[in-house]
């Protein structure tokens, strides 16, 4: 287990507000530079079959899980999300308000509701992968609706294959929070205290 239960205030800090951001901002510029080179990909992998594409959904959504998982703080994960699309909108795009911010949106409440069916108690693996799956599967909904001409076999492939990408996107959100907090960035929050003399210990 590499995120260990130990309760954490739920009172936001300006140190949370903080970090959330930067991981916001950081992972609002990824994803508008993503923007600018994703067509090729998403074209191959949609001439693999159709709906394929939504595994590629992972770029645009670690913002929510990463924020989350470090912070734990109610609403991390939506803010991350929702101000990362709103920058990527900001930046410009060829995806408009709908599948940028809305979309973000939507992506960033899935991502949270993972969190708070364990009323933020819970910050084990399986919660940060199923916050990225629950995201992923938000963002297939959104263009689900959106894309009405869709046949139920293209819909079913990019619902999975988007929720497949949301926890590649969770599990990458794992690695790279362990990396940062090898570095000791993060021994201002208790929980990463807890974690790192735990591992010491060991």
């Amino acid at each position: 287990m590499i995120y260990p239960s130990q309760a954490s205030s739920r009172k936001w800090r300006v140190l949370d507000i903080t970090v959330t951001s930067v991981i916001a901002v950081a992972s609002g510029v990824v994803f508008w530079m993503w923007d600018w080179v994703c067509m090729a990909p998403l074209t191959l992998f949609e001439n693999i079959t159709p709906g394929f594409e939504g595994l590629l959904n992972g770029f645009w959504l670690f913002a929510g899980p990463l924020a989350a998982v470090i912070v734990r703080k109610p609403g991390a994960a939506l803010y991350a999300e929702t101000v990362a699309a709103f920058l990527e909108l900001t930046l410009g795009n060829q995806w408009g308000v709908g599948g940028s911010l809305i979309v973000g949106l939507m992506q960033g409440l899935g991502a949270e509701l993972a969190f708070a069916l364990f009323a933020y108690k819970v910050w084990t693996n399986l919660v940060v992968l199923l916050s990225g799956a629950l995201s992923g599967a938000m963002c297939g909904v959104y263009y689900w609706f959106t894309n009405p001409g869709w046949g139920m076999m293209r819909v079913s492939i990019y619902l999975g294959t988007s929720v497949v990408g949301g926890v590649i996107a969770a599990a990458a959100c794992i690695a790279l929070s362990r990396a940062i907090a090898r570095t000791g960035a993060l021994a201002q929050f208790a929980h990463w205290r807890v974690r790192d003399s735990e591992t010491k210990r060991a």
